[in-house]
């Protein structure tokens, strides 16, 4: 089970942590994913991260912005966005695999686990 907090509504250039937090099996045998939705548009992919924390992957549209990472002990993954923008008003979602499969981690069909979406509105 997945539980994803944080979300809220911020001006243009502020920051937002996000966090995950997982129950159930063995976190650390999973990698874990963010993807965002927004209102008529597909779900997509922001990033992920590997079981260990030492493998990260980023959406060209958030790389250098977003920062994602883990805490094993805390079963809990975040979220850091910074300079944050209008477009990046969406629903953030939390999702864990335990695919190997390096390109599973960027599509929602990659997942089987997911938590209930957070929502991230920024104003301009």
């Amino acid at each position: 089970q997945l539980q994803a907090s944080g979300g809220g509504l911020v001006q243009a250039g502020d920051s937002l942590r996000l966090s995950c937090a997982a129950s159930g099996r063995a976190f650390r045998t999973f990698a874990m994913g963010w993807f965002r939705q927004a209102p008529g548009k597909e779900r997509e992919f922001v990033t992920a991260i590997s079981g260990n924390g030492f493998s990260t992957y980023y959406s060209d549209s958030v790389k250098g912005r977003f920062t994602i990472s883990r805490d094993n002990a805390k079963n809990t993954v975040y979220l850091r966005m910074n300079s944050l923008k209008p477009e990046d008003t969406a629903a953030y979602y939390c999702a864990a695999t335990e695919s190997p499969v390096l390109s599973l981690w960027m599509t929602p069909s990659g997942y089987g686990y997911w938590g209930q979406g957070t929502q991230v509105t920024v104003s301009s």
